[in-house]
């Protein structure tokens, strides 16, 4: 099957999660044969923020992690989208794409019975800022990939699309394992940006508060935090390092005895269910996670087995102090996480997902099976 994908970035994950996916998503499906094109915008705010912070550094050394992973870069007034998607069997168009570049291939759609386009959200906004997402011209698009069940469920109640599928996103096990044998180099890990104020308190209250009453060590790694957030992490012994590169993660991981994910307000008030990428990634690592205010709606998790659940900055200084002083406890949770990863979400589950959507849309079945080479070794 050849595949093409329009999204933001495929290179930078400067503030930018949608590329973690994105690129475990683009390896498993050129692992079963499949061809895969990826575009994405010359002048992209991730992209252009990351050169102007680090220089052209980290998109070389992408280029040595990622081998097998290319993008080509266009400009969205000039693109010549039939081009793009010229013999394509399933286009996949992110909801951070320009909205006439999404009107275009709608209209490239409307054009041809050659290939099937589904819009991919993975974003906040269908709840948070409605006006804004109901102005893309989804009238040619055969459906709409959502990263939870709730968001699929405004699409279809809204009119927006005729048809939905949640396509949660998953870790790509080929990078996120666990790394034996490290020093420990902190208590704690945080890795994510500060939020725009959208867990502004909840950091302070989950994270920063119980380090500093515990006299944790640790890390705390991400963009876009203001100076009173960098020294509060300061003050409480956690150590801000600014961005990272995604597949650095593992490493960061492996030095520390936990992680915690605090997810922003609209994914505990108004989305739930929705994890985002991180405690994926985390749980794949094999290190223990507690997860501030979020309810597993769509029983991905097992609470209590995959990870620890608390509700007050409270619950998590007691759970961090337990993980910390129980090497058992910490044990048991690591390793039962990272087996429901396995078992149920990984890249190469979430392809078996598009795959089977794609068939549904009547993408030929020999094209879907092209070069097929079965599931990640774990």
């Amino acid at each position: 099957m050849k595949v093409a994908l329009f999204y933001h970035s495929l290179v930078s994950d400067w503030n930018h999660g949608n590329a973690h996916f994105l690129r475990g998503i683009s390896r498993e499906l050129l692992s079963r044969g499949h061809e895969v094109r990826i575009f994405e915008p010359r002048d992209g705010w991730s992209r252009q923020n990351l050169v102007a912070e680090h220089g052209d550094r980290p998109l070389q050394e992408f280029r040595l992690e990622f081998p097998e992973l290319r993008s080509t870069l266009y400009d969205p007034a000039t693109v010549d989208v039939d081009a793009a998607v010229d013999g394509a069997d399933l286009v996949l168009v992110h909801e951070w794409n320009d909205r006439d570049i999404v009107r275009r291939i709608g209209l490239c759609r409307a054009r041809s019975k050659r290939f099937r386009v589904l819009f991919h959200d993975t974003h906040h906004r269908s709840v948070t800022a409605p006006r804004s997402m109901a102005v893309y011209d989804l009238r040619h698009y055969d459906g709409v990939l959502a990263y939870g069940r709730v968001i699929a469920e405004l699409y279809l109640e809204r009119g927006w699309s005729r048809r939905a599928w949640t396509w949660h996103e998953a870790a790509d096990v080929r990078l996120f394992r666990p790394l034996l044998g490290r020093d420990r180099a902190g208590d704690v890990a945080w890795i994510g940006n500060w939020g725009d104020d959208e867990r502004t308190a909840e950091l302070r209250e989950f994270l920063i508060e119980p380090a500093r009453e515990l006299g944790l060590t640790g890390s705390a790694f991400g963009v876009r935090y203001p100076k009173e957030g960098r020294e509060a992490l300061q003050a409480a012994g956690i150590a801000y390092r600014g961005w990272i590169a995604n597949h650095h993660v593992p490493e960061v991981f492996a030095r520390h005895a936990a992680t915690v994910h605090v997810p922003r307000r609209p994914y505990v008030e108004a989305l739930p269910g929705i994890p985002t990428i991180r405690p994926f990634e985390a749980m794949a690592c094999g290190i223990p996670l507690v997860v501030a205010g979020w309810r597993d709606t769509e029983r991905l998790f097992s609470a209590g087995d995959d990870y620890l659940a608390v509700r007050t900055g409270r619950e998590m200084v007691q759970c961090l102090r337990e993980l910390l002083d129980n090497p058992d406890l910490a044990r048991r949770l690591a390793q039962h996480g990272r087996q429901t990863i396995l078992a149920r979400h990984t890249c190469a589950h979430r392809v078996d997902e598009l795959l089977a959507v794609a068939s549904e849309l009547g993408i030929d079945d020999e094209q879907l099976a092209a070069g097929a080479v079965g599931r990640t070794a774990t």
